[in-house]
C-alpha cells in the first residue's frame, strides 16, 4: 500500500475513536487549491512537448465515456435501488464526474512502482469534470420538467467552479511557461506534492468517518453500488484507454478516473440544479464507500486490468 493511504487510515481511525484531531478549515482549503494547481501545472509542462492530434482523439473518447457513465448509473439507482429521480440523478452526477484526489493517489501509486504514463493525463481530469455532472442533472430533472431550468447558473457553477478553473489554469500556466520557465517554482509544486497529499488524505479520513451515519441510513444497496459501480466504470475506462492506445500507466489512470466519484465539483452543481436531492446520500457513497475502496483496493485492480489488456 502506498504510504499516503496510511494517512487516510489515520484520519479514519482518529474520528472513529473520537479523537479531537482536526485540521484547520483554511489549511484544508489551501491544500485543495495546491493539489489542483500542482496537477494542472505538471500536465501543462508536459503538454507543451506533445502534438495535439493524437491527444484530441483521446480527449474525445474520454468525453464520450464521461457522458455514458451516468447513463449506466442512473437506471441502477432508479430501478434496482428504488431511488427517486432527484436522488438517482444526483448520485449519477457524482459518479459521472471525477475525484482529483483519487487521481493524485493513482499518480503516487504508479510513481512508487516506476510505471510510466502519459504526462498529459491531468488534462483528462479537467475534461471529465463536467460531462457526467450535466448528464446526471439532466436525468434527475426529467421528473421536474415543469419547473424553469436554471441552465445559465448551472453551467456557470460547473464550468467556473474552482476545480475546473484551477486545473485548466494550471494546465495553461504549465503549457505557456514550459519546463525552463517553470523551474523556479518546481520545488514547491513538484517536490512537495506528495507531502501535501498526505495531509489532505488525513482530512479525508476524518470526513469519511464523520459521514458513517449517512451511509448506515442509506442501506446495503448504496454500499454495494459504491463498490460495484467503480469496478464496472474502471473496466470501461481501462477499455477506452486501451482502445485509444494509452500506455499501461495511462490506461490505469483513465480507469481510475472513470471509477472515481466527485465530491468537490458535483455537490456544488447538484445543489443548484437538484435541490430536492439529499446531499448526504451522494457524499456518503462517494466519500464513505468509493473513495476508500479506490485508494486501498481499486487502483491495484485497475492496474491489473490495464496490464491484462496490454498483454
Amino acid at each position: 500500500m502506498d504510504p499516503v493511504v496510511y494517512f487516510f487510515v489515520l484520519g479514519l481511525a482518529a474520528r472513529l475513536l473520537r479523537s479531537d484531531l482536526k485540521l484547520p478549515g483554511v489549511l484544508y482549503e489551501s491544500l485543495t487549491i495546491y493539489l489542483l494547481l500542482a496537477i494542472g501545472i505538471k500536465g501543462g509542462v508536459e503538454l507543451a512537448s506533445h502534438p495535439a492530434g493524437p491527444i484530441a482523439v483521446q480527449v474525445a473518447a474520454a468525453l464520450g465515456m464521461g457522458a455514458v457513465l451516468p447513463l449506466i448509473a442512473f437506471p441502477l439507482l432508479r430501478y434496482a435501488g428504488r431511488f427517486d429521480c432527484y436522488n438517482a440523478g444526483a448520485i449519477a452526477a457524482h459518479y459521472g464526474s471525477v475525484s482529483v484526489v483519487t487521481f493524485a493517489v493513482g499518480l503516487a501509486y504508479l510513481a512508487q512502482r516506476n510505471v510510466a504514463y502519459e504526462a498529459y493525463m491531468p488534462l483528462f481530469v479537467a475534461v471529465l469534470e463536467a460531462p457526467g455532472i450535466i448528464v446526471g442533472i439532466l436525468l434527475g430533472r426529467m421528473a421536474d420538467s415543469g419547473r424553469e431550468a436554471r441552465w445559465p447558473l448551472l453551467l456557470r457553477e460547473v464550468l467556473l467552479g474552482k476545480s475546473i478553473v484551477l486545473l485548466l489554469g494550471g494546465l495553461l500556466i504549465g503549457w505557456l511557461a514550459g519546463p525552463t520557465a517553470i523551474a523556479p517554482v518546481k520545488p514547491f509544486f513538484f517536490d512537495l506534492f506528495k507531502g501535501a497529499l498526505c495531509l489532505f488524505l488525513l482530512e479525508m479520513g476524518l470526513i469519511v468517518a464523520a459521514r458513517a451515519g449517512d451511509l448506515r441510513k442509506a442501506g446495503a444497496f448504496l454500499l454495494c453500488f459504491g463498490i460495484l459501480m467503480p469496478l464496472l466504470a474502471g473496466t470501461i475506462g481501462a477499455t477506452v484507454g486501451w482502445l485509444v492506445q494509452l500506455s499501461v500507466g495511462g490506461t490505469t489512470l483513465l480507469a481510475t478516473l472513470a471509477a472515481s466519484a466527485s465530491y468537490i465539483a458535483a455537490p456544488a452543481a447538484v445543489r443548484i440544479a437538484l435541490p430536492q436531492a439529499n446531499p448526504g446520500l451522494s457524499l456518503a457513497a462517494a466519500l464513505g464507500v468509493t473513495f476508500p475502496f479506490n485508494i486501498t483496493f481499486g487502483i491495484p485492480v485497475y492496474h491489473a486490468i490495464a496490464r491484462f489488456l496490454h498483454t
